[in-house]
């Protein structure tokens, strides 16, 4: 589904088959609130001060959601192909993100409006679900993040990172992998060499 020429016909079905089964009906009112988006490599989805408004379904690209602390960028979220991105607090609060969205590669991605979709789902109980597990499955993700950098040493963190997200970690720049698992770059470096080593 990385595929420059879907529809957004076509994008409504995957998030169906993702994750609520729709009827005919369902599928018309979902692909009507889909809004198709390209931006280039290192433009800004989302600004630092900007409300979320959108949920955004990554059709082909990757993206990362990024802030600043003490005057350096800390990488909390990276995505690739078929995945969902949001700043969660901005979007339900409705107030100014600190949370920055950048496509670090060329991306096409489908914004679907929050407001129109609580509209949608308010009709149609299985748009509703469609919602409801869009947010869980959000939630959990940021669970398992949490979790792997409270609990894990870096060794566990990459290679739990390599195992779910192997494209992440092809196309990333390593700068921003460090920082997603909360390392140095050269410790990152050491943590890949031995992994590496280990695998030969």
């Amino acid at each position: 589904m990385a595929n420059l020429s879907l529809t957004p016909r076509d994008v409504a079905r995957e998030l169906a088959r993702r994750y609520s089964t729709m009827t005919h009906d369902e599928l018309d009112i979902l692909e009507s609130i889909l809004i198709p988006r390209k931006y280039a490599k290192g433009e800004l989805i989302l600004r630092e001060g900007e409300t979320c408004e959108n949920i955004y379904w990554l059709v082909k690209g990757l993206v990362r959601q990024f802030y600043y602390k003490n005057k350096k960028e800390l990488t909390e979220y990276m995505a690739t192909e078929n995945s969902i991105v949001m700043c969660i607090e901005s979007l339900f609060k409705e107030e100014p993100s600190h949370l920055q969205i950048q496509a670090l590669e060329p991306s096409v991605i489908y914004a679907i409006p929050k407001a129109e979709l609580e509209q949608a789902a308010i009709k149609c109980v299985n748009i509703q679900m469609l919602y409801r597990k869009i947010l869980e499955e959000s939630l959990i993700i940021s669970q398992h993040h949490a979790d792997m950098l409270r609990f894990e040493t870096a060794q566990d963190r990459y290679a739990k990172l390599v195992k779910r997200s192997p494209q992440l970690v092809l196309r990333a720049p390593l700068v921003y992998i460090a920082s997603y698992l909360q390392m140095t770059p050269e410790t990152l470096s050491r943590v890949r060499t031995a992994a590496l080593m280990g695998d030969k």
